[in-house]
């Protein structure tokens, strides 16, 4: 990220590993705590002496500073209080960067925006522009959500062939003597990301009826003839970008109804991709979506509807899971190119069950390049 001259300087303190501002700011992925400061046209971490040396190695700033250079330690041994002995060193560097006031992240630590207060820091809560920045993917940051999406296949493809491979008995898909299970298909995904270096914080496999809860994560047998919708969304464990991807699959003999509500969502899907593009806002990709449906009978966020198509075309995609832009009804800001949002309609009956279907796209000028290369087919 670069640091602006003019700008007003910026603390930001926290662990990368779950603070995505922090980790596009410095690139350093760290489990414990650490401070980064952008101020006078250049940015710092403040780490501690055990992480100098990997900091000065991996992190994106144009200084390193170990806490032992303001001898973090000593302080606490003199006053037996951390955080007192922490907010010391950071008004202390602050101070010789210039920087007597500060922007921080509305979830900044309010017990250290005090302390630093009470030693003559201005900290003001502000909007940061880190946010902003992350909007507009670069070309390696497209290059890691497409190779999570190449990752993100190969467990696809692991549930596909585990419901191909089942045999039918009373009605339940049976898979090496066993009833297979939603829990035992989301390990096999889990394994699979695993393997390839990455992870998730949970798997959708929803089958039958209880696929009508976009977000029940599924549960016990897999019935034969049902719909079975399998949401999953990996992230590198060191890269720590997202993908993220649905199929709908039957295996077996889907019902008329099943046929239409999926060929209908595949319709749905095609009127975003077509109408995605720079300068377009989200709700105009959203409403492409709900003109499909309601053309055939099904509420829309635009009908206020509890069932049918229910929640939005998509999101952006990033260093997290759920990041700006939203194609949805709220989405009145205009797509760029560079962005990576999803797209994935769907339709929701409680008595038949669930279908959703969604890609990773990029933004582009005149329309949008899909990352995703997993086909659509219902019937296994």
């Amino acid at each position: 990220m670069t640091c602006k001259k003019d700008d007003m300087p910026v603390l930001m303190v926290g662990k990368s590993m779950d603070n995505a501002n922090l980790y596009y700011a410095t690139h350093f992925l760290a489990p414990d705590s650490f401070a980064y400061i952008c101020a006078g046209g250049k940015s710092y971490v403040i780490v501690s002496s055990m992480e100098r040396g990997r900091a000065e190695k991996e992190a994106r700033v144009d200084q390193v500073i170990s806490d032992e250079e303001y001898g973090y330690m000593d302080k606490v041994r003199a006053t037996n209080d951390p955080d007192g002995a922490y907010a010391d060193m950071l008004s202390e560097i602050l101070r010789d960067l210039s920087a007597k006031s500060v922007a921080v992240p509305a979830l900044f630590p309010l017990k250290l925006a005090d302390s630093l207060r009470s030693r003559g820091i201005e900290v003001t809560p502000a909007e940061m522009q880190i946010e902003e920045s992350r909007l507009i993917k670069s070309k390696e940051e497209i290059a890691l959500i497409q190779k999570a999406q190449r990752v993100n296949e190969k467990g696809m493809a692991k549930a596909e062939s585990l419901l191909r491979k089942a045999t039918v008995k009373d009605g339940i898909l049976y898979y090496r003597g066993k009833p297979l299970t939603s829990e035992q298909i989301q390990r096999e995904i889990e394994v699979v990301f695993v393997r390839n270096g990455y992870e998730t914080t949970d798997s959708i496999v929803a089958a039958g009826p209880g696929a009508a809860d976009p977000h029940f994560t599924g549960a016990g047998p897999i019935p034969a003839d049902q719909l079975i919708v399998i949401d999953i969304f990996p992230f590198g464990k060191k890269e720590r970008y997202w993908a993220d991807m649905t199929r709908t699959f039957v295996r077996g003999e889907p019902t008329k109804q099943m046929r239409e509500m999926y060929d209908l969502v595949l319709k749905a899907q095609e009127a975003a991709l077509g109408a995605i593009k720079e300068g377009v806002t989200g709700k105009s990709v959203d409403d492409k979506v709900c003109d499909v449906f309601e053309k055939h009978g099904y509420g829309t966020p635009r009908t206020k509807s509890k069932t049918g198509y229910i929640h939005s075309t998509g999101h952006g995609v990033g260093l997290e899971i759920h990041e700006a832009p939203r194609l949805s009804q709220t989405g009145t800001k205009a797509l760029k190119a560079g962005m990576v949002v999803t797209v994935e309609p769907g339709l929701y009956l409680p008595d038949v069950g669930g279908v959703r279907i969604e890609d990773i796209v990029v933004v582009e000028k005149k329309g949008c390049k899909n990352l995703t290369k997993y086909p659509k087919e219902l019937i296994i």
